[in-house]
């Protein structure tokens, strides 16, 4: 297996990123960063001390001779260039096929290349889906009000199990396993390693929505994991949540915020495009086994 070698020209070889080529690979992500947000967090982050409860960042190019040409992250989870080719695809694809199981979340079309080769190798999705990329660009949000009562603040250690809830009942409603059942304490160290960037709406002395700002960086920041509890929703929690947080990017500097959609669920849809929200890609997850 070729790991690491530099090709003969017009041959891609795969080589792990580190050092000099991690810095040429966030250059190249940074000049489409919408499309590649989230890979782009993962490669400036390669090299960084993770805390305990984080899986070290790591990632793969493509390169063509001495020039790369794609960028896939392998963990925490499988992120793929936008627009991809399938040269640099299936120069990756050896490190790729390491991945026994896991995530993948990309644009579309590239995830339908890789998984064309993955289910040919014996993997079989348990969830696989389309996602609307949505953003809103610094001036264009529409901000929405915070209902009488509503305490809009940072997440606090007091506040993990309610995000173990919110949590464990997102993976429900979305038809997704619940890693809790399996290891609880494995998974109420994933919330709390998460807790720095969650944002809370509390009423009446209890968290009623979450947010987490997962990415944050000048060029946008991307909202993940966003729930809002039953009895809460169509009040204007969720909008007065988002609006925060929204604010809370542009005012840190982000030149966008982002998320993203599962198809089908048009109450968000109809939330965000009040908000200022407009659609900007097409994503497929596949979590796969």
């Amino acid at each position: 297996m070729a790991h690491g070698l530099v090709s003969e020209r017009g041959r891609p070889r795969p080589r792990l990123l580190t050092g000099a080529k991690r810095d040429e690979a966030v250059a190249r992500l940074a000049r489409s960063a919408r499309r590649n947000l989230m890979l782009l967090d993962v490669v400036a982050s390669i090299g960084r001390a993770a805390s305990p409860y984080e899986v070290p960042a790591q990632a793969v190019g493509a390169f063509d001779g001495d020039e790369l040409c794609g960028v896939v992250a392998l963990r925490p989870s499988l992120v793929l260039e936008a627009e991809l080719d399938e040269g640099a695809l299936d120069a990756v694809l050896p490190y790729v096929e390491t991945i026994e199981s896991g995530l993948v979340k990309s644009e579309a079309s590239g995830v339908e290349l890789l998984w064309r080769r993955l289910a040919r190798r014996g993997k079989s999705a348990v969830i696989d889906r389309r996602e609307h990329a949505l953003a809103v660009e610094r001036g264009a949000l529409r901000p929405a009000p915070a209902p009488l009562g509503a305490l809009l603040r940072r997440a606090a250690p007091r506040d993990l199990e309610a995000l173990v809830h919110a949590a464990r009942a997102s993976l429900r409603e979305e038809g997704r396993p619940d890693p809790f059942d399996g290891d609880p304490t494995g998974f109420r160290r994933w919330v709390r390693g998460r807790l720095e960037r969650a944002r809370v709406v509390e009423r009446d002395g209890r968290v009623a929505f979450v947010g987490y700002a997962d990415v944050r960086r000048p060029e946008g920041w991307l909202v993940q994991g966003v729930y809002t509890w039953p009895e809460a929703r169509r009040t204007g929690l969720a909008a007065a949540g988002m609006s925060a947080i929204v604010e809370e990017g542009f005012e840190a500097g982000a030149g966008h915020v982002q998320l993203a959609v599962v198809d089908g669920n048009a109450p968000a849809m109809s939330l965000y495009a009040k908000l200022g929200f407009r659609p900007f890609d097409t994503l497929r997850t596949i979590l796969f086994a």
